[in-house]
C-alpha cells in the first residue's frame, strides 16, 4: 500500500446505546448567564479490583479518540492529580478523587484489547470524563453522521485477544517491589514533576514580530500585560483571493437581489448588519436574521436544537440575560470585524510552513461571525473551501440531541465570558510540515525518559506539556455536529480552538497544526452521550512574553484500519512515525528546553491502532525529537506494565530507534506478512524480547552487557 496514501475520512454512524435524559434546565443555569455557580459534591470513587488491572485511572477528554462512533463502554473509577499553586507559581499535584469532572463509562476503545479492565467491571459514582473513541467523521455533512450505535462484539474475539496478548508476568529483576506500589501510585518510570514543563524549561522568547512566515494581526510594540491588544493596521484591508480569508465585511462579499431592471446585487455586509441589528427577543428571531442573507439554505438549515434550548431547558431568569445581554454584545462584537480584524487572514495551506497569530480578542469576533454564519463561500461542500472544516454554525442548530444543547450552553458560556470582559491575550496557529523526515532506519538515538500511568488526562497532569490531540485531518472533526469525543470537547471547553478550522486546509500525511496560548473557559462533566456543560472555568494557566497561555496543543492524526495487520505494513508504520515526529520536533530546538509530550492511546478504539505497537512509535518519535514522555493509559494497568516493562528492557540494553525500527519491519515480514489468521500467533513486544535478548542479537550495533534483565517468558503483545 502506498505510504502515502490517506484512510479516507467516513462519516460512521454514532447512535445511543442508552437513552439520555434531558437536562435539568435548572443545572448550572446560574453560571451560564449569571454569575459563579458552586459545583455540587461529587460522591466518593470505588473500585472493583480486577485480575490484573492494579489501579483504574480517571478517563478524560484526552483519553483518545478523534470523533467517531461510539462504542460498548465500561464504567471505570476516577483519580485524579489535583493542582494547587505553590508560591513560586509552578503547580504542584496532590492525588484525589476528581470533583469537577464526571466519568461515564469505560470505551472499549481506550483499554487494551489484552486489558483484564476491558473485560471487567469498574464501579464509579464520581464525576470524571471518560474517553475513547477514534474516528473521522467530518467528510461528510450527513444527518446520518450519529444515527445508528456501532455495536463491538466483546465475545468470540475476546479468546482471541487475550490468547494473542498473553498475560504479562514481569520478572522480579525487573520491577521489583513495583506492584505493591501500584495500588498506591499507579504509575510506573519518571516521576512526572522530573520532566520538562513551560514555561520553567522554555528559554527567553525573542521579541514577537512578524516575518515572511508569521502573520501577526496586533501592534506588537504596544503588546503590554493586562492590556487588550491593538489590531493591526489601523483600517481594514481588504483581500478576497485564494490565499486569504474571505471576509463577511468585504465590499466584494455580495448578494444577489432583485430589482426592477431585473436583477442586481447589494453589499453583503449591509445585509448583515440591517439583518442583525433588527432585534432579536426569540430563537425564531435568530433563525430568521441568519437566513435573510443565507436565503439559498432556508429550506435546508434546521433550528431545532436552538429552539429546544430557548423553549425546553432554560427558563426566563436565563433568557432575558441571553436575549436582553448576551446576544446584542454577540452581534456587536461579530460587526466590529473591520475595526479588529484589519489584516487580511492567511489561509494555512497545505505543504506550508507557516504561524498566524491572532489576539484573543480576534478570535471571540471571528467566532461571533461563525456563531451567526456570516462567512462567506463556506456553505457548500463544493465551494473552493471544500478541503477545509466547515466553521460557519448552522450545524450546532439542528437536530433534537440533547448533545447539541450542551455544545450550545458551552458556547454561550464562552460568548458570555468575553462579551462581559475582553480577553487580553494572542493565540499562535502553526502549520508544520515534514519536509525532511528522519532516516530512521540508522537512527543512532536512544530513548528517553517515560513517566506512564493509568490515572490522570493529559490536559490536567500533562499542564506545561506538549498536549497531543488525537485529531481529525480536518481539525476540529464534529465539533460543529454531533461529534462530542476527545477533540470535539477540548474544542468546546477551548473554543479559541475552532476558528483553525476558518484556515487551516486538511493536514496531509506529513503536517501538523500546532496550537499555543487557547484559554479553557468551561467545566463539563460525561463524555460523548453523557456530555454536560457544568460551569464557567477560570483558567489560571501562567502566560508566557508574547501573552500567550504556556498551554501547547498539537493535532496529529493517525491513520485508520480496517484490519489489524494492515497498520504492520512498513508505509503504514513509518507514516505514523512521520506524522508523530511531524508533532514533536520544532527547528533549533535544544532537547532541554523542550517540554515533555503528554499523549496516549493515540490512533487506537475505532481507527484499529494497536496500543502497544502506537506507543512504541510515539516513544520512538519523541526520542528523535528530543523529548521526553509522560504517557496516560486512562485505566488500563496492564499497557502501564507492558509498555514500561518494554522500555525499561531497551533502555537497559541500549536498543537505538534505528535498531527498534528494524525490528518493528523485522516484525511485519516474518509475522504478518504471511498470517493466515486475524492476528499473528507471537505479540510484537514478546518477539522484541526474543530478538534483542537472542545470542545472535549480542553482535549486533546496538547491544550491550546482559543488563541482568530477562524478558518476561509470557506471549504478550
Amino acid at each position: 500500500m502506498d505510504s502515502q496514501e490517506y484512510v479516507t475520512a467516513e462519516v460512521e454512524s454514532e447512535a445511543v446505546n442508552e437513552d439520555v435524559s434531558k437536562t435539568n434546565s435548572a443545572d448550572g443555569k446560574d453560571e451560564l448567564f449569571c454569575g459563579p455557580q458552586r459545583s455540587d459534591a461529587t460522591k466518593d470513587w470505588t473500585l472493583m479490583e480486577s485480575t490484573q488491572a492494579a489501579a483504574a485511572s480517571q478517563t478524560s477528554l484526552d483519553c483518545g479518540s478523534h470523533s467517531g462512533p461510539d462504542e460498548p463502554v465500561f464504567t471505570g473509577s476516577s483519580g485524579d492529580a489535583a493542582l494547587t499553586h505553590t508560591s513560586n507559581g509552578q503547580k504542584s499535584k496532590r492525588i484525589s478523587p476528581r470533583k469537577d469532572v464526571s466519568t461515564p463509562p469505560y470505551d472499549v476503545e481506550m483499554l487494551s484489547p489484552d486489558s483484564p479492565v476491558s473485560k471487567t467491571a469498574l464501579v464509579n459514582d464520581c464525576d470524571g470524563t471518560a474517553c475513547a473513541e477514534d474516528s473521522q467523521q467530518f467528510v461528510e455533512y450527513s444527518d446520518s453522521e450519529c444515527s445508528a450505535k456501532e455495536n463491538v462484539n466483546m465475545g468470540s474475539e475476546d479468546a482471541e485477544k487475550a490468547e494473542y496478548g498473553g498475560s504479562s508476568e514481569m520478572s522480579q529483576d525487573l520491577i521489583g517491589s513495583q506492584s505493591g506500589e501500584l495500588f498506591e501510585r499507579g504509575w510506573l518510570g519518571t516521576p512526572i514533576d522530573e520532566l520538562n514543563r513551560m514555561p520553567q524549561c522554555a528559554p527567553p522568547l525573542p521579541h514577537l514580530k512578524a516575518t515572511h512566515n508569521h502573520t501577526v494581526t496586533v501592534r506588537t510594540d504596544f503588546l503590554r500585560e493586562g492590556e487588550v491588544p491593538v489590531p493591526y493596521p489601523s483600517k481594514f484591508k481588504d483581500a478576497w483571493d485564494d490565499v486569504a480569508v474571505k471576509m463577511p465585511c468585504s465590499e466584494k462579499n455580495l448578494f444577489p437581489m432583485e430589482t426592477e431592471d431585473g436583477g442586481g446585487v447589494q453589499s453583503r455586509w449591509e445585509l448583515i448588519q440591517t439583518s442583525l441589528r433588527g432585534g432579536m427577543k426569540s430563537s425564531l428571531d435568530v433563525r430568521d436574521a441568519i437566513l435573510r442573507y443565507n436565503i439559498a439554505h432556508a429550506k435546508k438549515w434546521d433550528f431545532t436544537a436552538l429552539n429546544l434550548l430557548c423553549t425546553e431547558y432554560l427558563d426566563q431568569s436565563e433568557l432575558q440575560p441571553l436575549f436582553d445581554v448576551v446576544l446584542p454584545a454577540m452581534v456587536d462584537l461579530a460587526l466590529s470585524a473591520p475595526v479588529l480584524c484589519t489584516m487580511p487572514i492567511p489561509l494555512l495551506k497545505s505543504r506550508m510552513n507557516h504561524s498566524l497569530t491572532l489576539s484573543q480578542e480576534q478570535i471571540a469576533c471571528l467566532l461571533a461571525n461563525s456563531f451567526f454564519c456570516t462567512f462567506p463561500r463556506r456553505n457548500s461542500r463544493k465551494s473552493e473551501y471544500c478541503n477545509y472544516p466547515e466553521i460557519n454554525f448552522y450545524r450546532f442548530f439542528e437536530g433534537t440531541s440533547p448533545k447539541k444543547i450542551e455544545k450550545l450552553k458551552t458556547l454561550l458560556c464562552y460568548f458570555r465570558r468575553v462579551t462581559q470582559t475582553k480577553p487580553k491575550g494572542l493565540v499562535t496557529f502553526t502549520r508544520q510540515t515534514l519536509n525532511t523526515p528522519p532516516n530512521w532506519e540508522s537512527s543512532k538515538t536512544l530513548l528517553k525518559r517515560l513517566h506512564i500511568t493509568c490515572e490522570g488526562t493529559i490536559e490536567d497532569d500533562g499542564y506545561g506539556m506538549l498536549q497531543v490531540d488525537f485529531a481529525n485531518r480536518f481539525v476540529g472533526g464534529g465539533v460543529t455536529g454531533l461529534g462530542l469525543v476527545q477533540e470535539e470537547i477540548r474544542f468546546l471547553i477551548n473554543p479559541e480552538l475552532i476558528v483553525s478550522r476558518l484556515f487551516t486546509e486538511a493536514l496531509e500525511c506529513n503536517e501538523c497544526l500546532i496550537v499555543t496560548g487557547t484559554e479553557q473557559y468551561s467545566k463539563y462533566s460525561g463524555y460523548a452521550e453523557s456530555f454536560k456543560w457544568k460551569d464557567s472555568h477560570k483558567d489560571e494557566t501562567a502566560r508566557d512574553d508574547w501573552q500567550r497561555r504556556c498551554t501547547e496543543i498539537v493535532a496529529i492524526d493517525a491513520l485508520k484500519f480496517r484490519h489489524f495487520l494492515e497498520q504492520f505494513l512498513p508505509e503504514k508504520m513509518t507514516r505514523e512515525l512521520n506524522k508523530a515526529y511531524c508533532g514533536f520536533f520544532r527547528n533549533n530546538g535544544n532537547s532541554k528546553h523542550l517540554s515533555a509530550v503528554a499523549t496516549g492511546n493515540w490512533g487506537c478504539g475505532a481507527f484499529g491502532g494497536d496500543t502497544r505497537l502506537k506507543a512504541l512509535i510515539q516513544l520512538m518519535a519523541a526520542a528523535e525529537a528530543g523529548r521526553d514522555v509522560a504517557y496516560f493509559t486512562f485505566g488500563d494497568a496492564q499497557l502501564m506494565r507492558d509498555v514500561h516493562e518494554i522500555h525499561t528492557f531497551l533502555t537497559e540494553r541500549q536498543v537505538t530507534v534505528g535498531r527498534l525500527y528494524h525490528l518493528l519491519n523485522e516484525y511485519s515480514s516474518s509475522m504478518c506478512k504471511n498470517c493466515r489468521t486475524t492476528r499473528p500467533d507471537v505479540g510484537l513486544y514478546s518477539f522484541i524480547y526474543e530478538r534483542v535478548s537472542s545470542p545472535a542479537s549480542a553482535d549486533g550495533p546496538d547491544s550491550a552487557k546482559d543488563s541482568g534483565i530477562s524478558p518476561p517468558t509470557s506471549d504478550f503483545r
